[in-house]
């Protein structure tokens, strides 16, 4: 079975006191509506999203399209570190990621030239991100959230995350409906059914197929759109006894262990592995688990 990681924002904060921490870039974006808006984290983020796109529109007539345009100025500055090394040096082949940023890729590209990595999706998405992708040294990165090249593909807010949610579904359950002959328009449910061969056209095939590795990842709630996607897998091979059965990995520092969460996601065929470090050494154990599973 294929070895696939998933990867999250984590990676970006091994350090303390990052400037660039999603945290810093988030008050960053709260200040340009130039109104007192409380970041705290107990609201879910794509309800303070819609707080200040909603804000910035009233108060400032700042559209969607430049506030997004912001967020990639803010997070283009995420520069690589020395866990993005020691993933790419796991030589996955495919690597999902919910980041918006290039840092992974960045690796490959000493140059910087960022502007010149293109989506490679059977589909040319402008907004959603169900076959986007790029390809750099022979890997494919599927930017599942969107990428800071193309700053209207990157997912905040409900109506952004309920769009991807449906086409996320579509693709799962009922079938896509495009032009391109090359998008196969049965659903992957039934090309599962029919132990059909899966042409890997999209990231969301991975997580039904492949051995995931969800790392740095701290899947709250509000990622409606992967918490469909565990459920959904779950009830379907629960459902359908004789289609395959792919293993998904989900590792959690220790001290942010959370048994109500680690419940859910044991209920979902989801295996969960604890680590007793933090940030860089947490990061440097999960790739050596990872390689050695």
């Amino acid at each position: 079975m294929e070895k696939t990681l998933l990867i999250g924002n984590g990676i970006n904060n091994i350090y303390e006191n990052n400037p660039n921490s999603w945290e810093n870039i988030l008050k960053k974006i709260a200040e340009i509506s130039k109104q007192n808006i409380d970041t705290t984290k107990r609201k879910p983020f794509p309800l303070l999203y819609e707080e200040i796109y909603i804000k910035a529109l009233k108060h400032k007539g700042i559209s969607e399209g430049e506030l997004k345009s912001f967020v990639a100025y803010l997070i283009d500055k995420i520069e690589p570190n020395e866990i993005h090394e020691l993933i790419l040096g796991l030589d996955n082949k495919n690597i999902l990621t919910t980041n918006y940023d290039y840092s992974l890729e960045k690796i490959f590209l000493k140059d910087d030239k960022i502007a010149s990595v293109k989506n490679e999706g059977i589909i040319k998405e402008t907004k959603y991100s169900i076959f986007r992708h790029n390809i750099s040294s022979n890997r494919k990165f599927w930017h599942i959230h969107g990428v800071i090249n193309i700053p209207n593909t990157i997912t905040l807010g409900f109506e952004h995350y309920g769009g991807q949610l449906q086409q996320i579904r579509n693709y799962v359950v009922t079938g896509t409906n495009y032009a391109s002959k090359e998008v196969n328009e049965d659903s992957l449910h039934k090309r599962l059914k029919g132990n059909k061969i899966i042409d890997e056209s999209s990231w969301i095939d991975f997580v039904f197929k492949d051995e995931v590795h969800i790392i740095g990842l701290s899947l709250d709630y509000q990622e409606t759109d992967l918490w469909y996607l565990l459920t959904n897998r779950a009830r379907f091979q629960l459902e359908n006894p004789n289609v395959f059965k792919n293993r998904i990995i989900y590792y959690c520092p220790t001290k942010y262990s959370d048994k109500y969460k680690e419940q859910l996601l044991r209920a979902n065929n989801i295996e969960v592995k604890y680590i007793d470090e933090i940030k860089y050494r947490f990061y440097r154990e999960v790739i050596r688990m990872v390689r050695n599973d």
